[in-house]
């Protein structure tokens, strides 16, 4: 899982971010090591028919939409033939339907279509990049089917694949997601993604700008995984238990005023 690529990316984007040199250098190990990077719309059908994958499959996979992914990481993609998913919130890039609070220079759309047509996957990542597990049913909706919208409009195909912004989802995001049209979502987890984790929340492992090439290594070969994230995860755990309470505040707080779940206007 990658998000920006860049020399010099904003703050707010510096610690998951990567730069160039180390992502050519990841690119080059993934080929030398034989994996076959597959989209994730690949993966899911595989899964739900039993069609072949390749013998060591990757998913390469960028979040938000930056706009180094075309300057930087579409270059290196083309140079050994990969194929990768990008994951565009819609109402973080450049151009029409764009809602502002991205954390760095973003994608335009004439750059997601020049990606699209160079074999990236394009799949939805909500309109205005959320806390999905926090909103009422009416915004979870608007989120999961704006977004698939916009990009059916721009790309003249619906996207089926789909992940959760900051990785947070629950059953009835799943569900969203799902009555959105998507076939397949990926969390983060950081763990390998397992067929087994169903196709609504299969998982990845997050690439920093601090991941060092032979640590990159060990990410691909699954060893110790868990070692890497051990600090990731208690932060999860924790934020999860702080994340269903302020949800479980904020409902209490609608029927006390009397207003239903998901009665909340969607904004446009």
């Amino acid at each position: 899982m990658y998000h920006a690529v860049g020399h010099r990316p904003a703050r707010a984007a510096y610690g998951l971010s990567v730069a160039p040199e180390a992502f050519a250098a990841q690119m080059e190990l993934l080929g030398a090591r034989g994996f076959t990077p597959v989209t994730t719309a690949r993966l899911g059908g595989a899964w739900r028919t039993g069609a072949a994958l390749p013998e060591r499959p990757v998913l390469i996979t960028f979040d938000d939409g930056y706009e180094g992914v075309h300057r930087h990481a579409l270059p290196v993609l083309a140079r050994y033939g990969f194929t990768a998913t990008l994951f565009v919130s819609t109402g973080w890039l450049r151009g029409a339907y764009d809602e502002g609070g991205a954390l760095d220079t973003m994608l335009d759309w004439d750059q997601v279509r020049e990606l699209a047509a160079a074999g990236t996957e394009i799949g939805g990542h909500t309109h205005t990049h959320p806390q999905l597990d926090q909103l009422d049913d009416r915004r979870l909706a608007f989120e999961t089917v704006r977004c698939r919208e916009i990009i059916a409009g721009e790309l003249g195909t619906a996207p089926v694949s789909f992940a959760y912004p900051y990785g947070y989802s629950s059953r009835r995001v799943r569900h969203a997601v799902r009555a959105a049209g998507f076939a397949q979502a990926l969390a983060v987890g950081n763990a390998l993604a397992r067929r087994t984790q169903g196709p609504y929340a299969l998982r990845r492992v997050t690439v920093r700008r601090a991941t060092g090439i032979e640590e990159f290594g060990r990410l691909l070969e699954g060893v110790a995984i868990g070692r890497s994230f051990a600090k990731d995860r208690a932060l999860t755990k924790g934020y999860a238990v702080v994340r269903r309470a302020r949800r479980a505040v904020r409902r209490a707080g609608g029927v006390l005023r009397g207003v239903p779940e998901g009665s909340a206007p969607a904004r446009a």
